[in-house]
């Protein structure tokens, strides 16, 4: 064999490759990765919890507590840390809130899982003890269900407030009350006859800056931030003509050569052009049309003879933007400059322009009846707080949408964490094999949460907090988490007051934790390729 030629795994992987195995060189790292990935959000959990500054590649700045940001934001690059975003991802896209809890209760897994690795259990075991917790976990979630939850009116707007508080104050804690109400009037306007085919495409977020929180408002239809072609601002009643393209003299499709031999020749030829032009026009104007919507650019002499018709135009840039506004009028986009067909015109009630915080805008309203799909107006002093506002109004409407598909609901404030690390911790103790350990483990987890809850309220005493499973509900302020003299209640009761989560999102948010957690432990190997090649970014600083 000649010497000097490379054996084993280097033989077989390409030259620049990483390799790590091993209880210290690959389980260990991944467990202390992830244990920092979540020590960036768990200071986050909460309506108390604190903010994050965060500048990206491009250099955008970013003020928030929304997990699914930050994490986006910090471009986590470790493998096993990515495990743990995935599942955070994952449950923002299936509930729409609950990405921190997933990172803190994943986080808070593997780090307990250090030293049952340390004490000589094996990963294997310590996985398959998660595993029977998991299923206890969500086996007992399901009892605590609070009674009564699932009789719900998808259409009463005070029932839908209540119900996604939990989702909305923990990112605007003093403003709750007001933005849930705002969501929940423009989530109940658009709900089709089947409420579980709500779709949150339905609810536009508009930012103006200037004023406050306090200034929102909610709109039956849409709002333009752009403002009409010509001097026609308002019509009401309107039938609408929508067009793709743009509004112009025709052009053929193949390049060609005009020759005039006069001048009479070409006045003649200017005068057909326009004349065809103003028959179109005349002809969209005798279908009783008042409002143009055009996709594309809208030429001098197209407008002229929409002025004279007294036809008010809007110019659309954005297909998406265009596709909403045929959903709010009922319009059908045309795609040939021509008079629209019965079946293509569509209605509006009203269409002004308004001037909202020195910015001039389009509001097009519809009728209740005919409304499918309303806008929130957000207002803000900063973009930093009409980001967030926007984020806590994306999280509010997805709130809706499971309320939709499963309205039950659990308590918050931690306490249904600690029911469950009770009973979990009970059902760990009949076990008699090395399972228990692990059970215990999980425990732990689930009490790490309303501890955390209380330790970002700033409340010194944390046992209070954890004693007993009710006393949250009943008794304890979302903000701080001071505890208020109450007598303890079940904690499947309906409270007046109370603050509750929705009980899909806490199953959800155990599972995606759980599987998170499991798929890490499981790694026993870390082998990595080369990174391809190609222009690094610049290094800052």
């Amino acid at each position: 064999m000649a010497t000097g030629m490379p054996y084993g795994l280097q033989a077989m992987l390409k030259e620049g490759h990483s390799y790590f195995a091993g209880i210290n060189e690959a389980v260990l790292k991944n467990i202390e990765a992830c244990r920092g990935l979540a020590r960036i959000t768990r200071t986050s959990m909460g309506p108390a919890g604190s903010n994050k500054l965060l500048v990206n590649h491009l250099g955008k700045l970013s003020v928030t507590s929304d997990a699914s940001t930050i994490l986006r934001e910090v471009e986590v690059s470790h493998p096993a840390a990515k495990l743990m975003v995935h599942a955070a991802n994952a449950q923002d896209a299936e509930v729409g809130d609950g990405a921190n809890f997933v990172i803190t209760l994943s986080g808070e897994l593997i780090g307990n899982a250090e030293a049952l690795l340390l004490d000589g259990l094996t990963a294997a075991e310590i996985v398959e003890g998660y595993e029977k917790a998991g299923e206890k976990c969500i086996a007992v979630l399901e009892s605590l269900v609070v009674e009564g939850s699932d009789k719900f009116d998808a259409r009463d707007v005070e029932q839908v407030t209540w119900r996604i508080q939990s989702a909305v104050s923990s990112k605007q804690y003093g403003y709750s009350d007001f933005l849930c109400k705002q969501i929940a009037e423009a989530c109940v306007a658009v709900c089709p006859e089947n409420p579980k085919s709500f779709n949150v495409d339905n609810v536009r977020v508009v930012k103006l800056p200037g004023g406050g929180s306090l200034d929102s408002l909610v709109v039956r239809g849409i709002v333009l931030q752009s403002t009409p072609q010509g001097n026609i601002l308002r019509v009401k009643d309107a039938k609408v003509a929508v067009y793709s393209q743009g509004l112009d003299s025709g052009n053929t499709e193949t390049k060609g050569t005009t020759l005039f031999r006069s001048a009479a020749e070409l006045e003649a030829y200017s005068n057909d052009e326009e004349a065809l032009l103003e028959k179109t026009v005349a002809a969209i104007a005798q279908t009783g049309v008042k409002l143009v919507v055009s996709g594309g650019s809208i030429g001098e002499m197209a407008l002229h003879y929409f002025q004279r018709y007294k036809m008010m135009v809007l110019k659309i840039g954005s297909k998406f933007e265009l596709r909403r506004f045929c959903r709010v009028s009922g319009a059908s986009a045309i795609s040939k400059f021509q008079a629209p067909t019965v079946d293509q015109i569509g209605f509006v009630q009203s269409c002004a322009v308004e001037e909202i915080g020195g910015a001039k805008v389009t509001r097009v309203e519809q009728s209740d009846a005919l409304s499918s799909v309303c806008s929130i107006v957000i207002r803000g002093a900063a973009e930093n707080s009409l980001d967030e506002i926007e984020r806590c109004v994306d999280d509010g409407v997805n709130a809706y949408k499971v309320l939709c598909q499963d309205p039950r609901v659990v308590l918050s404030n931690g306490g249904v964490e600690n029911e469950l690390a009770k009973q979990v911790r009970a059902f760990g103790n009949q076990l008699h094999g090395l399972d228990q350990h692990s059970v215990s483990a999980y425990a732990d987890a689930l009490d790490a949460i309303p501890k955390l809850l209380a330790e970002n309220a700033c409340q010194e005493d944390t046992n209070e907090v954890s004693s007993s499973p009710s006393v949250p509900a009943s008794g304890a302020d979302a903000a701080t988490g001071d505890v208020a003299d109450a007598s303890p209640a079940s904690p499947t009761q309906m409270q007046e007051g109370g603050v509750y989560d929705l009980y899909r999102t806490k199953h959800r948010g155990i599972k995606h934790a759980t599987e998170a957690a499991l798929a890490v432990l499981s790694v026993d190997q870390i082998i990595m390729s080369k990174p391809a090649g190609g222009p690094q970014p610049p290094k800052r600083g």
